[in-house]
């Protein structure tokens, strides 16, 4: 629900003039699907644009049309760290997603079906350049602070990069500057599952009216391992067998045995009911490409050096894909470069996923900087 208790509704935008991609070549004549919590001020300097991770959507907060909660509901909105009854926030479904803007799902006008593969591979920087664009329609110059965890966090980094002037702060959570070996093979397994389920078609199985589904429901899996910590693992489900006590002797049989399984294989059937194969992919692939610093022979801070906002960095104790030494990495980077930077650490068991999660010390702390960053830009309480 929005202020006044109704359902928050998506809005789209379309683009006509073509876009230029990192890959070579344009793509022309998309539309970008999005969402708005709170209001604009006369100055426009109050917005703040809300950047998703991999599996998210436009839709951040407030309960939709759907009946659907927001995917960080429990940030975004009136009270909230990031306060709604003092800053504007934007959310955007990136191009090639399957949540509503133009993507794999969408018809290309040139063969009158569904884009499927033909649709191009996207980077991180393409999506800050179309982001860029709505803003541009919605009168907004600059951002009070672009903000993002995760693949949300790279996003809102490629902001402060490549468009400078454009916002005053930059909210980079549990993210890094480029993907490890390690990650990319994770990415590259996930895509393998989906790429040999005999059912994804060389990515036209739209046409026959199919699923990948196996292949969906195993690159979920693998991606959720990644999410969760082996603490977290240990206490949620450790050794326990499915609807049996511990006890009580095993089945010996390939079906599932132990309560971990069950819930890996519950998320994997759930995640292939609504994800598209084909935006899994282009998504995954962006992960990989992102690496500012590799226009500046690997060196990060010389990259970084094109910043100028301030920046919040946070990490998470627990979180293993995308580790606190790689938060630290940005944050020496920002040293080096003489640019202002909070950094915090948090304590917590959950993993990669925690910056989604209810963590008291995370939200008084990002509470707190929306705050001070309010009053760096002179916004009434």
């Amino acid at each position: 629900m929005n202020a006044a208790g109704m359902p928050v509704k998506a809005e789209r935008m379309r683009f006509s003039e073509p876009l230029a991609l990192a890959a070579g070549g344009s793509f022309g004549d998309y539309e970008l699907v999005f969402e708005t919590y709170g209001k604009l001020n006369a100055e426009r300097s109050n917005a703040i644009l809300i950047c998703h991770a991999l599996n998210a959507s436009h839709h951040v907060a407030g309960v939709n049309e759907a009946g659907e909660l927001g995917w960080w509901n429990n940030m975004v909105g009136a009270g909230k760290p990031i306060d709604t009854d003092r800053f504007f926030v934007l959310g955007v479904n990136n191009l090639g997603s399957c949540f509503g803007s133009t993507g794999p799902m969408s018809i290309n006008p040139a063969s009158g079906k569904a884009w499927g593969p033909d649709f191009p591979v996207l980077t991180v920087e393409d999506w800050v350049h179309a982001q860029a664009r709505l803003a541009d329609r919605l009168g907004i110059s600059c951002f009070a602070a672009v903000m993002g965890g995760s693949l949300g966090g790279m996003q809102a980094l490629a902001w402060s990069l490549l468009y400078p002037r454009r916002l005053a702060h930059c909210i980079c959570i549990a993210s890094t500057p480029k993907l490890s070996a390690q990650n990319i093979a994770f990415n590259e397994v996930a895509r393998r599952a989906i790429i040999s389920d005999p059912e994804f078609h060389g990515g036209r199985f739209y046409d026959s009216g199919v699923v990948p589904r196996r292949g969906l429901e195993v690159a979920r899996m693998i991606g959720h391992i990644t999410y969760l910590s082996d603490d977290v693992m240990a206490e949620r489900f450790g050794r326990l067998l499915r609807g049996r006590e511990s006890t009580e002797a095993y089945r010996y049989t390939f079906d599932i045995e132990f309560e971990i399984e069950s819930y890996l294989r519950y998320q994997g059937e759930k995640f292939a009911g609504y994800f598209d194969a084909n935006t899994y992919l282009i998504i995954t692939r962006a992960l990989d490409y992102f690496d500012p610093a590799r226009a500046f022979g690997g060196d990060l801070s010389k990259a970084m050096a094109q910043a100028s906002c301030r920046f919040f960095v946070a990490s998470f104790t627990t979180d293993w894909r995308f580790s606190p030494e790689r938060s630290r990495e940005i944050v020496q980077a920002l040293l080096a470069c003489d640019l202002e930077v909070t950094y915090a650490e948090i304590e917590a068991a959950h993993g990669h996923d925690a910056f989604l999660l209810d963590n008291p010390q995370y939200h008084q702390l990002l509470r707190a900087y929306a705050e001070r960053m309010a009053a760096n830009l002179g916004l009434a309480e």
